[in-house]
C-alpha cells in the first residue's frame, strides 16, 4: 500500500522530508505551487525531497489516479497543510489534486492527517478543524512532542531531531510502530 503525501505552501517543508525517508511505505507526493516556493525559501532542494517518493504528481492532474476514490492507499498526509488547504478540505472544495484527493480519502473512509502548520488560529481555523475532523479527518497541528527530550538542554536538541520525532507520531497514525513513544522517553 501506498502513503500519499501532499505538501502546501506553509513552513516546515524538512519535517515532510523527515516522514519521507522514515515511512516504511512507498509515498505518493503531491507539492502545491505554493509548497515549491516555500521549499526553496527554506533551502530545501527539490532533488533532495523527490528522491525518497515512489511517484511525483503535479497538482494540477486532476486526472491522476490519487484523484479517484477508486485507487486504494494506506492512507493522505498533508504536510504541512496550509489553513486555507484545511479550509478547502472541511468545505469540500477539491480544486487542486491535494485538496481532491484528500476529499477521496475521506468519501472513502480512509486515514487522512492534516498537520497544520500556520499559528495563531483564527475561530475560522478551529471552526474547519472541527468540521474536517467531525468528517473523518485527524488533525495534528505541526508541534513538537517535548518529552522526547525529556533530561536534555534546549541547545542540545537539533531541528533536524525535532522533524524526525514528529514524522514517528505522524507515521504512527497509520500504524508504524518503528517510532519513539511516551515510554521511551521515561
Amino acid at each position: 500500500m501506498r502513503l500519499v503525501l501532499g505538501i502546501t505552501g506553509a513552513t516546515g517543508i524538512a519535517s515532510a522530508i523527515s516522514l519521507m525517508k522514515r515511512s516504511p511505505w512507498p509515498i505518493w507526493l503531491i507539492i502545491s505551487r505554493h509548497g515549491k516556493i516555500v521549499l526553496e525559501k527554506e533551502e530545501c532542494k527539490y532533488e533532495e525531497l523527490i528522491k525518497n517518493a515512489e511517484k511525483v504528481f503535479e497538482d494540477d492532474d486532476m486526472a491522476a489516479p490519487i484523484a479517484s476514490g477508486s485507487t486504494p492507499t494506506l492512507g493522505m498526509i498533508i504536510l504541512p497543510c496550509t489553513t486555507n488547504t484545511l479550509a478547502k478540505v472541511s468545505n469540500g472544495i477539491a480544486d487542486s489534486l491535494i485538496t481532491r484527493a484528500a476529499h477521496c480519502h475521506l468519501k472513502e473512509k480512509r486515514k487522512l492527517v492534516l498537520c497544520v502548520r500556520e499559528s495563531p488560529w483564527s475561530h475560522i481555523d478551529f471552526l474547519n478543524a472541527a468540521k474536517v475532523s467531525s468528517a473523518g479527518a485527524v488533525v495534528m497541528p505541526l508541534s513538537i512532542p517535548y518529552y522526547f527530550f525529556r533530561g536534555r538542554a534546549p541547545d542540545t536538541v537539533t531541528m533536524s531531531e525535532t522533524f524526525e520525532v514528529f514524522a514517528d507520531r505522524v507515521l504512527q497514525q497509520f500504524g508504524d510502530d518503528n517510532g519513539r513513544y511516551w515510554s521511551d522517553s521515561k
